[in-house]
């Protein structure tokens, strides 16, 4: 309560009414004080008081002192009026006084008070019935005040669960035993637009929800149901959860909360990292080769088509899936990843599809919700797609032609929107003729093919990309390393890097952390590298020939033979045993005419 505001003056109303009830009865005014002497209400002369303070040395001072009744039959003569400045001039005749106890606390004095012999000769002749009288009144202010202050308590519960409940980003809905909504928070009206709709029973909300089914206490808990809901003619997908409302055992209602499956997939990708934003920027190159497929990315990343990404292990199929996802108009909605060569061939369905509850041994209760699911409106990410199971690729099929997909144990059809980029570092084409893959979904999914260089056919990247990486973990590690020394760069160069851009970005972290010096050496670099860098050629005088000198020499060799023509530079890359493209680079990097 309060503690400014007298604790009887919120009653005040009642006080009147008890006041005027006792003084039409026994014919004596009455007095009402607080426990700090305010006079709340009076009857008779001391009407015109109302509100003022008592003197403390005033009877009702002596009985909030001693927590007694006190029945006084000639004021001036009783020793609780010896110190009353009004002593002399008292107008009273006979007074019965009575403290009210609210949990052991006086709050206040009821009194009744004779201004005449007529009153006085009252309270006398009465004077026990009139105390057991007063008593009982008293008790019935304190049932008055603890009622108020109940009312007062049970009111302050109930704003504080309305802000709470309105507080949450959920939508809740509470129903009777029947489903017919009681109340609803402010989110589930936003939802649903509960109160422009007229919407009056929760079965109009969850169309395949019976209240029947829920009317078991057993039973009546739901998890993570997915529903379908109609507004404005726009249709979306969530979640809700439904708890009963138990009391003396018995269902007397229902909690609902509700989730649009967007704000879950929100939430799912900002825990997860899956909404990070990688753009076509991100993917560090500037050669030829790495551009074509930048620009060629950018060109196809607005449409909706399916696009497989081929390349070796480690050359970014990740990274330009999610710059094509986050170019495309599908930017704000999901982008899911799923490893299809990482997951067990038991469990990858079910991480695909979901899966209904009951579905197989150790389903979760309320089932899960699936990739696809959780890509809707946006993009699914299946790396590895080559190492999808057979029996799997003909359900993938199905999603790819009709657009639906369906839960492990359910038969309900659920409709999705969703973009697939596929990427495999397996040769799909050898796959289809060895009856590994189905030609049919390899077409499906080549509609838009994207095909990643190798890092060893990228060679004006390597010396960027190790710098860029140089620079990550110098932060990382809090390092200060300035460069590579020339002959790491002249390793790297020649080097085949059959992990690709995976691998040299490793070998960076490896160096950083090796490092004792501002300048990364070979000393600094994995054992690989070391032994590649041994195997030198020392001539009769003892001088030792890096292999990038002998690279180049031979390149210089194969130049003679087969001339600068281009005709002669393609002979020239097939006697070295090395692409087009690479002997390009080669000639441009060694400065050669």
């Amino acid at each position: 309560m309060n503690k400014d505001i007298p604790e009887l003056n919120k009653i005040y109303d009642t006080l009147v009414k008890v006041s005027n009830a006792i003084v039409s009865v026994i014919n004596v005014d009455i007095t009402i004080v607080d426990k700090n002497l305010n006079r709340i209400t009076a009857t008779g002369k001391y009407i015109s008081s109302i509100g003022k303070k008592i003197d403390k040395s005033y009877l009702f001072a002596y009985a909030l002192k001693y927590g007694k009744s006190f029945i006084i039959e000639n004021p001036r003569e009783h020793i609780a009026c010896e110190g009353c400045q009004n002593k002399a001039n008292c107008k009273e005749f006979a007074q019965v006084c009575c403290p009210i106890n609210v949990d052991r606390n006086i709050v206040g004095i009821i009194g009744l008070i004779a201004f005449n012999e007529k009153q006085r000769n009252i309270i006398l002749e009465k004077k026990k019935n009139l105390l057991d009288f007063l008593n009982r009144m008293a008790d019935l202010i304190a049932s008055k005040l603890k009622e108020d202050k109940k009312t007062e308590e049970i009111t302050l519960m109930a704003k504080e669960l309305e802000i709470l409940v309105n507080s949450i980003d959920t939508g809740v809905i509470f129903t009777d035993e029947n489903g017919n909504i009681v109340r609803y928070n402010l989110i589930a009206d936003e939802i649903f637009q509960l109160d422009k709709n007229k919407i009056k029973n929760i079965n109009t909300i969850v169309d395949n929800l019976s209240i029947k089914n829920l009317s078991s206490i057993e039973k009546s808990l739901q998890k993570n149901r997915t529903f379908n809901y109609k507004v404005n003619n726009s249709r979306f997908r969530g979640i809700y959860n439904a708890k009963p409302i138990i009391i003396n055992k018995k269902i007397i209602g229902y909690i609902f909360t509700f989730n649009k499956m967007k704000e879950i997939i929100k939430v799912v990708n900002d825990v997860t990292g899956n909404n990070r934003i990688t753009t076509f920027e991100d993917i560090i190159g500037e050669s030829r080769e790495i551009s074509l497929v930048k620009n060629y990315a950018k060109k196809i990343s607005k449409g909706t088509s399916t696009v497989l990404i081929q390349g070796e292990s480690g050359t970014g199929k990740e990274l330009f899936a999610r710059a094509i996802h986050f170019s495309s108009d599908r930017k704000n909605y999901p982008f899911i990843p799923i490893n299809c060569g990482a997951i067990p061939e038991n469990l990858i369905e079910s991480e695909l599809f979901g899966y209904e509850e009951g579905a197989f041994t150790g389903a979760k209760k309320g089932g899960k919700i699936g990739k696809f699911e959780l890509a809707h409106k946006g993009t699914i990410f299946l790396d590895e797609i080559g190492d999808m199971p057979i029996h799997l690729q003909t359900k993938l099929l199905r999603v790819l032609q009709e657009n639906v997909i369906c839960r492990i144990g359910g038969n309900t059809l659920v409709p999705i929107d969703v973009r697939i980029i596929a990427a495999t570092n397996k040769n799909l084409e050898k796959k289809v003729e060895e009856g590994e893959f189905r030609e049919d979904l390899y077409y499906r999914l080549n509609v838009i093919p994207i095909h990643l260089p190798p890092l060893r056919e990228r060679l004006d990247d390597i010396k960027l990309l190790a710098n860029k990486f140089l620079d990550r973990f110098n932060i990382k590690l809090n390092r200060n390393i300035t460069k590579f020394s020339e002959d790491v760069i002249a390793l790297f160069l020649n080097y085949n890097w059959p992990g690709n851009v995976r691998e040299l970005q490793n070998v960076v972290e490896y160096a950083v952390n090796m490092s004792t010096d501002n300048i990364i050496t070979i000393d600094d670099l994995p054992k690989r590298f070391k032994n590649m860098h041994s195997g030198i050629i020392v001539d009769s005088d003892n001088k030792i020939t890096p292999i990038s000198e002998l690279e180049k020499q031979e390149i210089i060799k194969a130049l003679k033979v087969y001339g600068n023509s281009k005709k002669g530079i393609n002979q020239a890359a097939k006697a070295l045993g090395i692409s087009r493209a690479t002997i390009y680079r080669k000639i441009k990097l060694y400065g050669l005419k």
